[in-house]
């Protein structure tokens, strides 16, 4: 089963073994879709292209005609050219994609977190879960047998794009305030806090000593990341020359990761947790293992 998620940064796609729930290949790609939505509303037309030719390479590594699922999430669904952009898309890849909502995004995410956490045999009756996105943030709370989700507009990419990184504290005190208050609410204190998305699988990676290209996202599943590890990372990145910082995050995302790691951080201490779980599967190995599910019940 071939599952391909577009988000507002990156474009992710799995093969899945239905049999195993365990990946076959993958693929992913920078894309950064929500490029020009903080500017006119819209997707641009150079985040447009560099999600076409990376469809199309990724079309190249699977074979779309065993059968796949294709989601869109924040980017696509806020943006006012969101339903064009997808007919362009089909036109030209012959994918076709669903926009999901908030609640959706959050179910698949909780659907591959738990299969991975399973398999590396951590319980999974108590946790926070944690999805930083480039256009929305999900946040879901599990507590034996309920679950429940919020899904927050803020994005990496797009409060970067909004504030840079020279106003950035502005955006993520506004953040700090509405996540915080949310954070309060509870009733209860989760026995985790879990890191599922880029920013803290890129981190773990990092301290690690993986760069981008040689990243092993067997490693960094079930890693354990500690504010302070958190910390010391953001300054060796912020003293290392942009070409050398690059190398260990990927091309155009220094920015990303950067802001990623300080609004990772505030909203770690907003649940009151010094360190995190860090899980590499998410949105994309959700949907498939969901898929998947289907065809064999």
């Amino acid at each position: 089963m071939i599952a391909c998620d577009l988000g507002s940064n990156t474009l992710r796609a799995v093969q899945m073994d239905c049999n195993r729930l365990e990946r076959v290949r993958e693929f992913e790609r920078i894309v950064k879709t929500a490029e020009g939505i903080e500017t006119d509303g819209c997707i641009s037309e150079a985040a447009q292209q560099r999600v076409i030719n990376a469809i199309n390479a990724c079309r190249e590594e699977f074979d779309f005609s065993e059968g796949y699922k294709a989601v869109a999430t924040a980017a696509i669904r806020f943006a006012r050219n969101g339903r064009e952009v997808l007919e362009r898309i089909a036109a030209q890849t012959g994918v076709i994609f669903e926009v999901i909502d908030g609640e959706q995004e959050a179910e698949y995410t909780r659907a591959g977190v738990e299969n991975r956490m399973q398999k590396l045999g951590y319980d999974t009756e108590s946790y926070v879960l944690l999805d930083l996105g480039g256009g929305s943030s999900e946040v879901i709370l599990r507590n034996k047998e309920k679950t429940f989700s919020k899904s927050f507009p803020v994005g990496i990419v797009t409060m970067v794009e909004k504030y840079g990184l020279d106003r950035l504290e502005e955006g993520i005190s506004q953040m700090r305030e509405e996540i915080g208050k949310f954070a309060q609410t509870l009733n209860f204190k989760p026995a985790v806090f879990i890191g599922a998305s880029g920013t803290p699988t890129t981190i773990a990676a990092f301290c690690q000593g993986m760069d981008y290209v040689h990243y092993d996202y067997r490693k960094v599943n079930g890693f354990r990341l500690t504010l302070l590890q958190m910390e010391e990372a953001l300054e060796r990145l912020l003293a290392l020359p942009g070409s050398e910082r690059e190398r260990w995050v990927g091309v155009g995302r220094d920015d990303l990761i950067i802001a990623g790691v300080k609004i990772l951080m505030e909203i770690v201490r907003s649940f009151g947790f010094e360190e995190i779980l860090v899980i590499d599967d998410g949105l994309r190995e959700g949907v498939a293992i969901t898929e998947c599910k289907k065809r064999l019940s």
